[in-house]
């Protein structure tokens, strides 16, 4: 089937006729098409973008949130088929993909609501008869990056800030699933959402994210992704001053000290890890555990891990496959390494052998033992179903492997002791810190990294008041 693009509220193939496959994780069979647009098509969207946003940002605000709420309901009104498009381009389970849309239906609401909130400063002059205020005003036209782990959320998360502050947005999907991003433009479209104020166009980097990043049009970027794209946009964009938010990679530790519930921490491991096939950007993604415990929590933990079963996505029985095949080898490579250089497999740690999985991205749950601060599970970001534990002395040395990380975009750490969470809190070098918490993410926090992990972020109220820039007005009267 072919899934074509937005512009303008119509319906578009590529300028060229050229288009892109779309394959399944599960089955590695392509069973989509979308367009594989130009930089004629891109130039399209920001002349599109550009002319629509002068109006857009004039409409009160609460007008332009009728338009968000509008979407969101259109979104609820066609749960069933998002939950089957997640499931099938990009390999969750229906329960994660039930998940997914709820929480896209949240992000659009939440900004919605946020439309009588948006507020400015006032503050005293140092002459009679004059007024300094702070107004706040949208960056123009906007560009949504997203990545393919969670391919409506992710265009929730974005699009309801820009709209509901006065900016359009263009959104461009990740290559492996961009489907998605095709029935949510079909709800735009369908929600009397104005021509021009949401535009999606697909293809490759060079044809049409290198356009788009290097536009002058594009007055602010929004990206979730690797550090690798991260450092690729900002590189790209560094020209025209761009504003940028990104949401970048991490290798998040889960540390578990000798007083930790461990039964609790067991649980809040294997369920972050082997989420959505370990491809959460917040997921533990290395266990340091004090040593003095180590082996009872390793043992309880294999115990709860082998629990973990593939499964096929439309059933709820188990973990999904990963979505794309590069990333399917680099989790391989990442293994092999980290067993060359000592550590062992204790659970998985290869392709199934079930005739069921043979075709598509399938990996098992797995658990490396015996890794050390150095090995390839722990340096790198795995983003895949492979958990590396790794035995640490006390909190000082747990707290020192976290923070010599070039990241920092989350961390857990489960103890009962106030003093070294506290500690915790001023020291570790992450943006978000779990205590004697599994993973979670409320649309009122603020979702951001430290380090390399990226610039700015999203939620809540800070994350809206990313898509803000300020005006300086000193007024006489």
């Amino acid at each position: 089937m072919f899934y074509k693009c937005m512009i303008d509220n119509e319906w578009i193939g590529a300028s060229n006729g050229a288009r892109m496959p779309v394959f399944n994780p599960s089955t590695g069979k392509q069973w989509a098409e979308v367009p594989s647009c130009t930089p004629d098509d891109v130039a399209r969207a920001l002349d599109s973008s550009q002319k629509a946003q002068r109006s857009w940002q004039l409409l009160p605000p609460v007008e332009r949130a009728q338009h968000i709420y509008a979407i969101a309901k259109g979104v609820e009104n066609e749960r069933e088929l998002f939950e089957e498009l997640l499931v099938q381009e990009q390999g969750k389970t229906r329960t994660e993909a039930a998940g997914e849309v709820t929480d896209t239906i949240r992000y659009l609401t939440y900004s919605a609501e946020a439309a009588r909130r948006l507020r400015g400063d006032i503050l005293p002059s140092d002459n009679p008869r004059e007024q300094l205020f702070i107004y706040k005003v949208p960056y123009g036209v906007t560009l949504a990056l997203c990545a393919y782990n969670y391919p409506l959320a992710l265009i929730g998360r974005k699009v309801g800030p820009a709209l509901v502050t006065g900016n359009t947005m263009i959104i461009k999907p990740h290559e492996a699933t961009p489907v998605t991003a095709s029935v949510f433009c079909r709800i735009v479209q369908e929600a009397g959402v104005p021509p021009g104020v949401i535009n999606m166009v697909t293809g490759t980097g060079a044809d049409v994210g290198a356009p788009l990043t290097t536009s002058p049009i594009v007055r602010m970027i929004t990206l979730t992704g690797s550090i690798r794209a991260g450092q690729m946009v900002a590189e790209a964009s560094s020209k025209n001053i761009t504003a940028l938010s990104l949401e970048l990679g991490g290798s998040a530790p889960f540390i578990v000290l000798k007083d930790a519930d461990i039964d609790a921490a067991v649980e809040a491991a294997v369920v972050a890890r082997f989420a959505n096939a370990g491809q959460v950007c917040i997921c533990n993604e290395t266990v340091l555990v004090e040593d003095s415990i180590a082996d009872e929590f390793t043992e309880k933990l294999l115990k709860r891990a082998a629990k973990v079963k593939l499964c096929d996505p439309t059933s709820n029985g188990g973990m999904g496959p990963i979505t794309t095949p590069e990333a399917l080898e680099r989790v391989e490579r990442i293994v092999a390494d980290t067993v060359a250089q000592g550590a062992k497999i204790a659970l998985g740690g290869k392709r199934p052998d079930e005739p069921a999985f043979q075709s598509g991205n399938w990996y098992e749950p797995t658990v490396l033992v015996g890794a050390t601060p150095a090995s390839a599970a722990v340096q790198e970001e795995i983003f895949g179903p492979v958990l590396p534990i790794v035995r640490v002395a006390d909190y000082e040395e747990a707290l020192s492997v976290a923070n010599a990380r070039p990241d920092g975009l989350s961390a857990y750490l489960w103890t009962q002791n106030p003093s070294i969470y506290m500690d915790a809190i001023q020291r570790l070098e992450t943006g978000t810190i779990f205590l004697n918490s599994g993973i979670v993410g409320y649309i009122q926090g603020y979702h951001n990294g430290h380090k390399l992990s990226g610039v700015g972020g999203e939620d809540g109220i800070h994350g809206i008041e990313g898509y803000l820039q300020k005006r300086t007005v000193y007024q006489k009267f």
